[in-house]
């Protein structure tokens, strides 16, 4: 058997012992960078619902059952139609990042009455994309304004967070679920990388390339092929496929010792593979992992270029495309909303005070900026936003893709990672390209930290830095009734948040979340045009 075939019966063969979870996807013809659509999507962007006449910009936005809804603090009649501050509501919500506008659009699957509002004036908070670029600069406090060589500022819509989505992970199949998939469009990324001794290695997508990839010698990829086949045919229900190995005792590290793989084999099965941002994972049960690759298989399956999808416009477009769901659901929604305080009578949350109106609730999720005594500090972030005129160099010229830094090549603990969009994504201008870096914070020097990324970028013409950290909360809401989300790490993908959305609902209703459950509650709604 060949090597490219061993390749083939491990990470592509992998997908045929995996879960049941299949999207429904349809394929839209373009000659260099697919564009994917889950479901039924709408074809173009929709226009934004017009603004009143001879009014300043509106604070509030509402969402109703007939859509969005902008008031202006004037019309007092539209919010005795709409909704109003004093009112009772189930679930009142605070910030509109993607994990708070999930949350919102499930409780409003659920039937509860829910109140959504955020201090800013526009969605996404920490996870938003800046339009205009003048934005980003200010946001950064750079002096003047973007040269003209960086095209119209309309043209931009820069992520804060950089992240991608697993095209068989549970964001995907939350979107595909729910329907927020009408509201988007998406573009597979087209490469995935690995670096190794100071230069970048494509991860290998097919049977070809497999073959005649420098990741690994001869010897190594043999030994590799036995793990993959190990674990395609790993079934935990089933003892005969386990070959002795106890997935919830048997460490990661022992499964790689009884396949005699080497250290660099492991790093990219670890960290290319599983995602892993550190070597912990080596000393856990093997479980976890063998379920991460599976992931990955299964993502990469289904398109072959990477398994990695990325929404045109930005990632600012998820947490609208959720918004939109409570809004059809009845939620109501309010921007540039100052909080003056959360009421708590008895140590339980009763509601939310705004410009001397109380809303009422008797449960809130909020962000961990609007109740800093309510989290603990559990690390940083330094993320680095570059634009560019050209494609990152040794990658064929791609107008997207991903690299990894695995924690061991460059002598630290956390892997640094560096997500590409382009032109190619409408979030950028003609021609141009957006790099943005990241990784945990290790010492007191981040940039100097990150510099093995930057260099891969260079010439880089212009940088935004940042530094961020992160917050877990320290109550978890069984007597508050306070869920407090915890802040985007630097992965680059939504699984991690994905997971604390679970876990938030676990503990606002006592169940598990349920995809089948709420496959029945959009049903409920749209009956058979929802399949």
């Amino acid at each position: 058997m060949s090597i490219g075939n061993a390749w083939s019966l491990g990470i592509f063969a992998l997908v045929q012992k995996g879960s049941n979870r299949k999207a429904k996807f349809s394929q839209l013809s373009c000659q260099s960078d697919t564009l994917y659509r889950l479901s039924r999507v709408i074809d173009s962007r929709e226009a934004p619902p017009p603004q009143a006449p001879d009014v300043e910009p509106q604070p509030l936005l509402i969402s109703t059952p007939a859509g969005l809804h902008f008031l202006s603090r004037y019309s007092g009649t539209e919010e005795k139609r709409f909704g109003k501050m004093n009112e009772e509501y189930d679930v009142i919500v605070l910030g509109t990042g993607l994990t708070e506008c999930i949350l919102s659009g499930i409780m409003s699957v659920k039937g509860k009455k829910v109140l959504h509002m955020d201090r800013n004036s526009y969605y996404g908070a920490e996870s938003a994309s800046i339009t205009p670029l003048e934005d980003l600069y200010k946001r950064f406090n750079l002096p003047g304004n973007p040269p003209e060589s960086m095209g119209k500022g309309r043209d931009w819509n820069v992520d804060l967070i950089p992240k991608f989505l697993m095209a068989n992970g549970q964001l995907v199949r939350m979107l595909l679920i729910t329907q927020v998939t009408r509201y988007l469009d998406f573009k597979v990324i087209e490469g995935s990388y690995v670096y190794k001794a100071g230069k970048i290695y494509k991860v290998p997508s097919t049977e070809t390339e497999a073959l005649s990839s420098s990741l690994m010698g001869l010897f190594e990829k043999r030994r590799f092929r036995k793990l993959l086949i190990f674990i395609a045919n790993f079934d935990e229900n089933d003892p005969k496929t386990m070959e002795g190995v106890d997935p919830h005792k048997t460490t990661m590290r022992a499964i790689f010792q009884k396949f005699n793989l080497d250290q660099e084999v492991m790093d990219f099965t670890g960290h290319s593979l599983a995602l892993y941002r550190t070597d912990e994972y080596l000393d856990q049960p093997c479980i976890e992992t063998i379920n991460r690759i599976k992931l990955y298989s299964e993502s990469l399956a289904r398109y072959g270029k990477s398994p990695y999808l990325y929404p045109l416009y930005g990632l600012g477009e998820l947490p609208q495309g959720f918004a939109r769901l409570s809004a059809i659901y009845g939620g109501t929604y309010m921007l540039n909303k100052p909080i003056d305080e959360i009421v708590v009578e008895n140590g339980k949350v009763v509601g939310v005070k705004s410009e001397g109106e109380i809303a009422r609730c008797k449960q809130l999720i909020c962000d961990p900026s609007y109740v800093m005594d309510r989290t603990k500090k559990v690390g940083q972030v330094i993320r680095v936003i570059c634009i560019l005129s050209h494609p990152i160099a040794n990658t064929g010229g791609i107008n997207s893709c991903q690299i990894i830094i695995p924690q061991n090549q460059v002598n630290r603990k956390h892997d640094i990672y560096v997500c590409m969009i382009s032109f190619a994504h409408n979030v950028a201008a003609q021609g141009k390209y957006i790099a943005i870096a990241s990784t945990t914070v290790e010492t007191n020097d981040p940039e100097k930290e990150i510099k093995p990324a930057l260099d891969l970028l260079e010439p880089i013409e212009q940088k935004f830095v940042s530094i961020s950290d992160q917050y877990a909360p320290t109550d978890m809401g069984t007597d508050s009734q306070i869920f407090i989300s915890r802040s985007y790490d630097a992965t680059t993908h939504f699984e991690t948040t994905c997971d604390d959305i679970k876990d938030i609902f676990r503990r606002m209703t006592g169940s598990e979340f349920d995809f089948a459950e709420m496959e029945r509650g959009k049903q409920d709604i749209f009956g058979d045009a929802a399949e």
